[in-house]
């Protein structure tokens, strides 16, 4: 069983090897930076299609926040300070 593994590994990083030789650094450079702008772009839009990217969703979540704040703030009319 070993001897069959080894011989289909073999057999797979020889055909690696064969299917590499084609390639140089400039090849390799611009598949790595078309896989970046693809990652980008697909981040983007599932950050668009969650609604997370909205504009409008944040505006909504701080508006929220800020009328949450104002019903915890204390009544601070009557606080005297004294020191100096």
């Amino acid at each position: 069983m070993s001897l069959v593994m080894g011989l289909y590994a073999g057999v797979r990083v020889g055909n690696f090897i064969k299917d590499s030789m084609d390639l140089d650094w400039h090849s390799i450079a611009n598949i790595t930076g078309d896989l970046a702008t693809l990652k980008k772009t697909i981040q983007t839009l599932n950050n668009r299609i969650n609604g997370t990217h909205s504009p409008k969703v944040m505006e909504q979540e701080l508006l929220a926040q800020m009328l949450q704040n104002q019903g915890k703030q204390p009544n601070r009319n009557n606080v005297r300070n004294i020191g100096g």
